[in-house]
């Protein structure tokens, strides 16, 4: 007994020499590095320092989603309450009218605005005029420099009932005026068309700069082989851009729940909540309207857990089926 006691500390002492060992020189390699890269290293400062303070300091407060928050109590006065805010979010009435309309609006921008952007950056990769090419670049990514109440508020201008879309469609077709920013069935499709108007050109610039590290000598050997542009397009552009277009699609799975708040804050009105209310609208109104800090808290969570699950599924699936991945 006594020899297992001796081996034991043995082993124990051993463990921690080499751990100390093993610490030491980590910390050693550090201050090394730091040395060595100290200009890199104040560059990226402010960057951790903002994620420190605004994204992982506020973190501290997800407490108050399991409490009857009170800010004259505080954190730790207010009274525990353990799950009762989810369980009536869930139990609520609109809990899935804002999950419906928050899946569907995030569906269809995956479906339709993250294509939007890949197709122009194709098209104009076809394209040969260098002053056309330009032009067209600088007209379909200017919308994204001006800011989202303008952007809204052109909608709002263009879509009255006497602005220029209902214009057209009373001398066009005879039809009566709509008021499109009114009715909750037109909602859907101003929010995810403007999207496309504001954002395609932008995104396009991502692929565009993808393709320009394809090499050219793959398009020479497929010209060699009768296959014409079309051709090229599909079976060497779109593979060679392929890793850009997955690493963009996990990250915009990993927002899928967040849609676009702002921008439907901006456009929705209480004729529309049928179809534009979403978790972070209602989150808003819950949190900073109504002061309901606590029940506002608990819904934002259960939104966060539900991106966070979706990006690590959609990360998981991406390195099951190829070699793209975020980690």
């Amino acid at each position: 007994m006594a020899k297992l006691e001796k081996e034991a500390t043995a082993f124990n002492s051993e463990t921690k020499s080499s751990l100390n060992t093993k610490f030491a020189s980590f910390i050693e390699n550090v201050i090394k590095d730091f040395k060595r890269n100290k200009v890199i290293y104040l560059m990226v400062s402010p960057v951790v320092l903002y994620y420190i303070i605004f994204q992982y300091g506020p973190m501290y407060g997800l407490q108050i989603a399991f409490k009857d928050y009170s800010p004259v109590l505080g954190f730790l006065g207010s009274p525990w309450v353990g799950f009762d805010h989810f369980i009536e979010f869930f139990n609520s009435y609109y809990f899935w009218r804002l999950l419906t309309n928050t899946i569907l609006l995030s569906l269809y921008s995956l479906l339709f605005a993250f294509p939007a952007g890949i197709i122009l950056a194709l098209l104009l990769n076809e394209v040969k005029g260098r002053i056309f090419k330009r032009t067209v670049q600088t007209i379909t990514y200017m919308p994204h420099f001006v800011s989202l109440v303008v952007i809204v508020g052109i909608l709002f201008d263009f879509t009255a009932r006497d602005g220029v879309v209902n214009s057209l469609l009373v001398s066009l077709f005879g039809i009566e005026p709509i008021a499109f920013m009114r009715e909750a069935e037109w909602f859907r499709t101003l929010f995810i068309g403007s999207d496309i108007w504001q954002n395609v050109g932008w995104s396009s610039i991502i692929f565009l700069a993808a393709m320009s590290n394809i090499d050219p000598a793959l398009y020479e050997a497929a010209k060699m082989d009768g296959a014409g542009r079309f051709k090229q397009m599909i079976h060497i552009t779109l593979p060679g851009i392929m890793p850009t277009i997955v690493i963009l699609l996990i990250l915009l799975i990993g927002k899928f729940m967040t849609v676009g708040d702002e921008k439907i804050l901006l456009m929705y009105n209480p004729t529309t909540y049928e179809t534009a209310d979403v978790i972070g609208t209602y989150v808003y109104r819950k949190g900073i309207l109504e002061s309901n800090f606590s029940y506002s808290a608990a819904v934002g969570l259960f939104k966060a857990v539900i991106a966070f699950t979706l990006l690590i599924i959609a990360n998981g699936i991406a390195r099951k089926v190829g070699d793209t991945k975020l980690w």
